[in-house]
């Protein structure tokens, strides 16, 4: 299921200035791309040796819940380090995809100082959530996922009618359009039974999806329900953590 932006009837599509966003994506990709995730730095090696280059990578600067839960000292910045780190192009380019859709428009109605400290510290108790789930977990988790789930809570109580235009599978992928009040909560239902079925072991970290939904929209209830909330246009909802 897709989002993406549209114009309001007779209008056209503004792009709301978001220089946190923007930032922050920028900050992703470059990670990304001077890690040996990305595969094109020729320092990390090839074949086996870039196999071990990355998992040492992801050992170092992802969550590892039996790390931070047994007295390792530098285990506390990881669920903050983690945000930056990705396993693969196709989990940096959804996550990507999707914090441009939704955040860009949340950051604008919160402001960029409370937009950044709202996404790094809803994604950092996201993690931590997965973690003290999943406490003795050798695993390693990376990613903005948690973070931009609490983007999408957010989103869903500051602009319930903004309309999705989702691709459904089971309908031929043909587009039709929902309010978000409609596409998110569905959304955060299917994290929520994918949840009930995940191992933990290698995978999607789904309950760092809910984790951060749920603080986002409480975030946003909690600061923004004295003020009137606006209806406006598009969205998505984005993959999973993935734990290399």
């Amino acid at each position: 299921m897709i989002g993406i932006w549209r114009a309001p009837a007779g209008g056209t599509v503004r792009c709301p200035a978001a220089p946190v966003t923007y930032g922050l994506i920028a900050l992703c990709c470059l990670v990304f791309l001077l890690g040996p995730a990305s595969g094109l730095n020729p320092g990390y090696g090839t074949g086996e040796e870039l196999a071990a280059e990355q998992r040492a990578y992801f050992r170092r600067w992802g969550v590892i819940p039996a790390d931070l839960f047994g007295g390792s000292p530098g285990a506390v910045l990881t669920p903050a380090t983690a945000l930056f780190v990705h396993g693969s192009w196709v989990h940096l380019l959804g996550n990507m995809l999707f914090l441009y859709v939704f955040g860009t428009m949340t950051e604008e109605r919160m402001g960029r100082v409370r937009f950044t400290l709202f996404y790094l510290g809803c994604g950092y108790l996201a993690l931590l959530g997965y973690a003290a789930a999943n406490a003795t977990s050798p695993q390693s988790l990376v990613g903005a996922s948690g973070a931009i789930s609490a983007v999408l809570g957010a989103f869903l109580y500051l602009f319930p009618r903004a309309r999705v235009t989702s691709l459904l599978p089971f309908l031929f992928f043909l587009p039709v359009r929902f309010p978000a009040w409609i596409v998110l909560p569905f959304w955060a239902v299917l994290q929520w039974l994918a949840a009930g079925r995940a191992s933990s072991g290698p995978g999607v970290a789904y309950l760092a999806h809910l984790v951060g939904f749920g603080l986002g929209f409480v975030c946003a209830w909690v600061r923004f329900r004295r003020t009137t909330r606006v209806n406006s246009a598009p969205a998505p909802a984005p993959e999973g953590e993935n734990q290399p």
